[in-house]
């Protein structure tokens, strides 16, 4: 919602029933919020709009959920397809894990959609940006061909000693972060050095709000030179900006932002359609 409303884009509805979730959309914006499941919505009971953006859970898509058994696919892109099929916006915007790939089923329903011309970017990285390993697929159909250019990296990209926070207490570690930087654990922790001018963070995850072991960032005025990555800091990873506000705790904030669209992904998105809306704007007027 940041990119695109940072790119110019008019926000008329978001959707979202996650308690916590809809308490921090309710803190930072003023456009409508629609706190139902989308299987529970009918398309023609909403307002039309000139684009839809769909970004559903991607654990179902993972690699990772290849270890768990989990890699299954989800039903819930039938959903943003029938709002698609029903509505046809004149354009749509698809964000999910590079995994998605690999089911063909779900691909051929967003990307064969008739009457639409499909960029497909994959991977797009949030390093481009930002400090961050971040690969997601990005898919942009239009009704009318239009050729969108891949993101470039920037030359001043955000680097990890610019988001770091000064002076963070120390505090005790939890007894399982302990474990696991003494190496008790398969992996030890991934751990992020500001001091390295182009070292770029592992990808922000969700689990994270449950699991602070796995990611930390030095910091050599703590007990063992590392620590957890900070709420801000991990919110900057992801491009957040600092006055935006997350609601629920600490957990629900990690979680939040583990799930996110990094924010200038989304600008990047938002500032390629509105090429496509000036320029057929413009057609239009002539």
């Amino acid at each position: 919602d940041i990119g695109l409303l940072e790119s110019g884009c008019e926000l008329t509805q978001s959707l979202e029933y996650d308690t916590a979730a809809c308490e921090t959309h309710r803190a930072n914006f003023s456009h409508k919020l629609v706190s139902k499941d989308i299987r529970d919505m009918r398309v023609l009971a909403q307002e039309d709009s000139d684009i839809i953006a769909g970004t559903y859970p991607c654990t179902k898509y993972s690699t990772i959920a290849d270890i768990h058994g989990t890699r299954t696919g989800d039903d819930l892109f039938l959903h943003f397809f029938r709002h698609l099929a029903i509505e046809q916006p004149e354009a749509y915007i698809v964000e999910n894990v590079p995994g998605f790939l690999k089911f063909p089923v779900a691909m051929e329903a967003m990307t064969k959609l008739p009457g639409y011309y499909l960029n497909v970017f994959c991977p797009v990285n949030a390093s481009n940006w930002l400090p961050q390993r971040r690969d997601r697929l990005i898919l942009i159909g239009t009704k009318k061909p239009f050729s969108i250019s891949a993101p470039a990296p920037l030359s001043n990209r955000v680097l990890l000693r610019d988001i770091v926070e000064k002076d963070v207490p120390p505090a005790p570690l939890p007894q399982y972060v302990l474990n696991r930087i003494e190496g008790k654990y398969r992996d030890k922790p991934i751990v992020s050095n500001p001091e390295n001018t182009y070292e770029l963070a592992p990808t922000a995850v969700s689990h994270y709000s449950k699991d602070k072991s796995t990611r930390m960032v030095v910091d050599k005025s703590h007990p063992n030179g590392i620590r957890p990555w900070t709420v801000r800091e991990y919110a900057r990873l992801q491009g957040f900006p600092d006055w935006f506000q997350f609601k629920g705790g600490d957990n629900e904030a990690f979680k939040q932002i583990g799930n996110a669209v990094a924010v200038p992904m989304g600008r990047w998105v938002g500032d390629e359609l509105m090429k496509y809306f000036n320029r057929s704007n413009m057609a239009a007027a002539a």
